[in-house]
C-alpha cells in the first residue's frame, strides 16, 4: 500500500513537471493539457478511491468472512468436540456394558460350570449306583444259572438213570422172553429157517458182518431192534434205550448198524409178503411201502430184488 502512493507521488510530480515546461512553451495549450491533467488526476483520484473504497469493502467482507469462517470453525470445532465427547461417552457407555456383560457372562459361566460339575457328579454317582446293580443283577443272573444248571444236570441224570432202569427192564424182560422163546424154538423153528435164509440172501450183496457181542446179547438187541422199528419209526427215546442198551451188553456201533440193516431188511420183506399175500396190490399198500423204503433207505433196484424173492417164494408155497 505505501508503495503505491509513492508511485503515485512520483507520478503527479512527473506530470507537473511536464505540464510546467509546455506551460512556457505555450501558455493556452498548457492550461488546456492542464486541465486535462487535472481532469485525468481527478478521475484517477476517484478510481482509486473508488479502489480503495472497494479494497476497504473487500476487507470488511474478507473480515466478514474470516469471523464467519472462525465462527464457523469454532461451532464445528464444538460439534467436534460435542461429538468427540458424545463418542467417547457412547464409548465409555459401551466399555461399561461390555464390562458389565463380561461379569454377567463370567458369572453365568460360573454358574454353568458349577451346575456341570454338580451334573457330572450326579452323573457319576448314577453310573456307580447303576454299576453296581448291574453287577448285582449280574451276580443274581449267574446264581439264578448256575441253580438252572444244577436243577438241569440233575434233572439230565435223573433221566438217564431212569433211562438206565428202564433198559435193565427191558433187558431183563426180553431175557425172560429170550427163555420162553428158547422153551417154543421148536415149533418156530420152520420160521425161524426161513427167516435166517431171507436175512442171509439179504447180505449176499456185500461180506457177512463179524459181531463183537455174545450171541445171546445180539439176539436181545436184534429183538429191541426190531421192536423199535415195528411201527418203521425210530423214536428218540428208543434210540436213548438202544444206545444205553448197547453199552449194558456190550455192543459196538458196528454192530448195531449190522443188525439194524438185517431187522429193516426182515421187516420190509414181511411188508412186501403181506401186500403180496392175495395178488393184488392196492394204492395203500404202495403208500406203505414207498414209506418203508424211505425209513430204511432202499433203492428202488433192491426193492425189485426183494419184491421177486418174495414172489418167488409165494409161487413156491402155493405150488
Amino acid at each position: 500500500m505505501v508503495d503505491i502512493e509513492e508511485q503515485r507521488r512520483k507520478v503527479e510530480e512527473l506530470k507537473r513537471k511536464i505540464l510546467d515546461q509546455k506551460r512556457a512553451a505555450d501558455p493556452q495549450k498548457a492550461d488546456r493539457e492542464r486541465a486535462r491533467l487535472e481532469a485525468e488526476v481527478a478521475a484517477k483520484r476517484k478510481a482509486e478511491e473508488d479502489a480503495k473504497r472497494a479494497e476497504q469493502e473487500a476487507k470488511r467482507l474478507a473480515e466478514e468472512e474470516a469471523k464467519r469462517q472462525e465462527a464457523e470453525a469454532k461451532r464445528r470445532a464444538e460439534q467436534e468436540a460435542k461429538r468427540v465427547e458424545e463418542e467417547a461417552a457412547r464409548r465409555r457407555a459401551e466399555e461399561e456394558a461390555v464390562r458389565k456383560a463380561e461379569a454377567v457372562a463370567r458369572k453365568k459361566a460360573e454358574e454353568a460350570s458349577r451346575a456341570r460339575e454338580e451334573s457330572e457328579k450326579k452323573k457319576a454317582l448314577d453310573e456307580a449306583r447303576r454299576q453296581t446293580e448291574l453287577a448285582a443283577k449280574k451276580k443274581a443272573d449267574e446264581e439264578a444259572r448256575r441253580q438252572l444248571e444244577e436243577e438241569e444236570r440233575e434233572r439230565r441224570e435223573e433221566e438217564e438213570r431212569e433211562l438206565v432202569e428202564q433198559a435193565r427192564r427191558r433187558a431183563e424182560e426180553l431175557r425172560r422172553k429170550a427163555e420162553e422163546d428158547r422153551k417154543k424154538a421148536e415149533e418156530d423153528r420152520k420160521n425161524a429157517e426161513e427167516q435166517h435164509r431171507k436175512a442171509a440172501e439179504a447180505a449176499q450183496r456185500k461180506a457177512a458182518p463179524v459181531f463183537s457181542g455174545s450171541k445171546e446179547n445180539l439176539n436181545i438187541y436184534s429183538q429191541v431192534l426190531r421192536q423199535s422199528w415195528s411201527d418203521a419209526v425210530m423214536s428218540r427215546d428208543e434210540a436213548a434205550i438202544l444206545e444205553l442198551l448197547r453199552t449194558i451188553l456190550g455192543l459196538s456201533q458196528d454192530d448195531h448198524e449190522s443188525l439194524e440193516q438185517e431187522v429193516q431188511i426182515e421187516i420190509y420183506l414181511g411188508a412186501i409178503a403181506d401186500v403180496w399175500k392175495d395178488g393184488v396190490i392196492t394204492p395203500q399198500d404202495s403208500e406203505r411201502l414207498d414209506h418203508l423204503r424211505e425209513q430204511f433207505d432202499i433203492s428202488a433196484e433192491e426193492h425189485l430184488r426183494l419184491e421177486k424173492q418174495v414172489r418167488r417164494e409165494i409161487l413156491k408155497q402155493k405150488s
